[in-house]
Parts: C-alpha cells; sequence; structure tokens
C-alpha cells in the first residue's frame, strides 16, 4: 500500500520473522491494509488475514483516543504485541499495536480464512462450516482460543506465529459496529473472499 505516513525503524527483530523493516512502526491504516493476505497462528491454529480495522490515536472510535487507561495499556506499549479487549462484554477482539509517530495505534482483526487446525476451531465454534469459523473479530478470538491471557503478548513468541503473504487485491471501506467517525475508510479486505464478517459495499 502506498504510505499514508511517514515511515519508521522497525523493531530489531523484523528479518528474524520475515516482517519488512519498519512494519509495525508506520500508521495503523497502513499496516491493516498490509496485513491482508499474512497469516496468523496461535498454538498452531489459524488461517489467512481478510479483513482489518485500523484504529490511530486521534482516532475518536479507538480506544486509545482519550489516553491509557489500565484496559487499553497495551495500545501504549511496543509495536508488534497484542492488544485483547473483551466487545460489549461477550467476546473478545484481538489487536495487534502499530504506531507512528505517537503511540495508541492499533489493527483490529476481523476476519480469517481458516487454514490451520480447522478441526480444532470447529469444536471450539461448535459449527463445522469454515466460511463461519473466523467471519468476525469474537468469532475467531473463539476459533483460536484467544482470550484476554494473551493481552500483551509479542507476536513474534509463542504461542503467536505470524507471517507475511501475498493478497488477491485489497477493497477498503468504512468501518461497522461503531458510533464515531463511522465514515472513514479503514477497514480492509481481501477483494473476493469468502469469509468477510461483512460485505464491503460496492465502488
Amino acid at each position: 500500500m502506498s504510505s499514508l505516513v511517514g515511515g519508521h525503524s522497525g523493531p530489531s527483530n523484523s528479518a528474524r520473522q520475515g516482517w519488512p523493516r519498519g512494519f509495525w512502526e508506520r500508521h495503523p491504516a497502513e499496516v491493516a491494509a498490509d496485513l491482508i493476505g499474512w497469516t496468523v497462528r496461535v498454538d498452531g491454529v489459524g488461517g489467512r488475514i481478510v479483513e482489518t480495522e485500523a484504529y490511530h490515536h486521534e482516532d475518536p472510535a479507538s480506544h486509545s483516543f482519550s489516553g491509557p487507561t489500565p484496559r487499553n495499556a497495551v495500545m501504549f506499549g511496543p509495536p508488534a504485541h497484542v492488544y485483547v479487549y473483551r466487545s460489549y462484554g461477550i467476546h473478545w477482539c484481538m489487536n495487534f499495536v502499530c504506531w507512528s509517530g505517537a503511540p495508541g495505534g492499533a489493527v483490529l482483526i476481523r476476519a480469517l480464512e481458516p487454514t490451520h487446525g480447522l478441526e480444532i476451531m470447529a469444536e471450539r465454534r461448535g459449527l463445522a462450516n469454515p466460511q463461519a469459523l473466523c467471519s468476525g473479530p469474537g468469532k475467531l478470538c473463539q476459533a483460536l482460543a484467544v482470550t484476554r491471557e494473551h493481552d500483551g503478548m509479542a507476536l513474534d513468541h509463542a504461542p503467536f506465529a505470524i507471517s507475511p503473504g501475498p493478497a488477491r487485491g485489497v477493497v477498503a471501506g468504512p468501518r461497522i459496529g461503531i458510533s464515531k467517525a463511522v465514515d472513514t475508510p479503514w477497514r480492509f479486505g481481501e477483494a473476493g473472499s469468502r469469509f468477510w464478517s461483512r460485505a464491503f459495499p460496492r465502488a
């Protein structure tokens, strides 16, 4: 994706992980678009990222907008870490911390195309349809058994494994499930995917 903001030098472990240098130390919207097609696994279970949303510290829809709290503290820590929160007191949601210029940015992982451990996911979710296993942030956390216990963990250490991969094109549109900055086009998806949480508006 073309640069939205100026970048910074990346974490020292970028090369070891196969991540482009400075990948996580950029604007969340850049990272969110570029994560499409990457694979994330938790204890070996996971799939290709096909839908994301970006949140920035100056974004009124972001948890970090009002500053650090015990809940969002990880967003103000180093990039390439996992921020997990409970949505509506029911579902866990997994985010990858990234930021440029100032801390407080993250990318919500909204949907995966399951590729690893489908039987385990089906057991955890109580259904077998691959398209329904990870088609939403709460669903994918249930399928990957992600909980608050994973909050603050580094993406370059077990149980996480995340690796770059190509996308079959990227589409963008407004974020969903929020009440502020609803027109900001920071929701990204793999073009033509059958695994989105919700369809994108037609251009």
